[in-house]
């Protein structure tokens, strides 16, 4: 199994010992809205070119990459969206069936935090709550009743791409992800440029302060944005970094751009560790600066946390 270097703000979870779910039957009725936005491909410039903070994440060297056209949605699938599928098929998340997901600790109530007994070592921020779930994200005592706009989480790969199989929609690959995110900024560092904050402009929700403990939230935000929040980029997509982790559909590799191709390139699909794209609310520059349209991490198939989430494409 291949994992990156660090891991990141989520946490390395394994759930090898565990099954996935099977693929729910295609939707009957009619996919939610997911907002389209028509890309005509092309070639740009991918990855970074230097090597990134963690070499074990693989982001450079920087090289062209052509893809296809194809259509990205506007946002990330929300909980409205998710909701839908599950209403229709009946699916039961990897979350649901573990009966337990991972919570960052400043979400929690006293009272569910009292009720952990063990965090992981490496990342000790993350408090594996019983109950936690898509619908319960900080527990059982929580809800998504005023998160409807809001990205859902707590999403495995597998419940990522049982959401597919029912829309008829994909996974980006990661490189129509970062083609898409750059929304046709040329080798800059985030979606707009190469300034976080131009003039001081909040244009991403990640983490302010000091990093697990003080989160000033400047950008309005302490837990997940709206998936709208803030400008979207050239290409129109929102938090296309930022908000929220997305799953891709490659197995992650440190070495993707030695055996990958340079037209639509595709890192297999059979592996347990997958690669996300876009950092989240908790990135930040002293930790984690994964929010850069470079910048790639993977996690186990299986692993649910409160910042993983997804977004979908279709192709022509």
């Amino acid at each position: 199994m291949t994992s990156p270097a660090k891991p990141c703000c989520t946490p390395a979870q394994d759930r090898r010992d565990t099954q996935s779910a099977a693929g729910p039957l295609r939707q009957t009725g009619a996919v939610p809205d997911l907002d389209w936005r028509p890309l005509s491909g092309g070639a740009f410039l991918m990855g970074n070119p230097e090597q990134g903070r963690f070499a074990g994440d693989g982001e450079g060297p920087q090289r062209e990459v052509s893809v296809s056209p194809f259509a990205i949605a506007a946002h990330t699938v929300t909980n409205d969206q998710f909701a839908a599928f599950v209403a229709e098929t009946g699916h039961v998340t990897q979350a649901e069936r573990d009966g337990w997901s991972s919570v960052f600790h400043m979400l929690l109530s006293p009272l569910e935090k009292r009720k952990v007994r063990q965090v992981p070592r490496e990342t000790p921020w993350w408090y594996p709550v019983e109950g936690a779930s898509w619908t319960r994200p900080e527990g059982p005592q929580s809800s998504v009743g005023d998160r409807s706009d809001h990205p859902v989480v707590h999403v495995s790969w597998d419940d990522a791409q049982a959401y597919c199989g029912w829309a008829g929609v994909q996974l980006p690959s990661e490189a129509q992800w970062e083609y898409a995110a750059r929304g046709g900024v040329e080798a800059a560092l985030y979606p707009w440029g190469d300034e976080l904050t131009p003039g001081g402009d909040h244009r991403c929700n990640i983490w302010q302060g000091r990093f697990p403990t003080l989160n000033t939230a400047e950008d309005g935000h302490l837990g997940t944005a709206p998936a709208i929040a803030y400008a979207p980029n050239g290409f129109g997509l929102y938090n296309a970094v930022g908000n929220v982790w997305q799953w891709c559909a490659d197995d992650f590799s440190p070495d993707y751009h030695r055996i990958t191709a340079s037209h639509d390139p595709l890192n297999g699909t059979g592996g347990d560790v997958k690669s996300m794209r876009g950092g989240s609310f908790l990135c930040h520059s002293s930790y984690c600066d994964r929010y850069r349209c470079a910048a790639r991490t993977g996690n186990d198939r299986r692993t649910s946390t409160g910042n993983i989430g997804f977004r979908v494409i279709a192709t022509f």
